[in-house]
């Protein structure tokens, strides 16, 4: 079940980065972007512990929020 939910993400990602993120203009204050955050959070992590990392590094993204670069614990 855990490989079906992983692949899930990974899809969705996938569909956000190659199809609807080209279409608005480049606006990410963290280096890695944050779908390439959660992408590489899924790989190292699974689809649970991956997405709770990419969940609270988007909820960072906004004007009050932090910059730079910040990996993947």
């Amino acid at each position: 079940m855990s490989y079906l939910f992983r692949q899930l993400l990974l899809g969705l990602l996938w569909v956000y980065r190659h199809l609807i993120s080209p279409l608005t203009p480049a606006s990410c204050r963290y280096t890695p972007t944050c779908s390439a955050y959660a992408v590489q959070a899924i790989h190292k992590y699974g689809p649970w512990r991956g997405g709770q990392l990419a969940l609270r590094r988007i909820s960072r993204c906004h004007p009050w929020g932090g910059s730079g670069y910040d990996p993947v614990p």
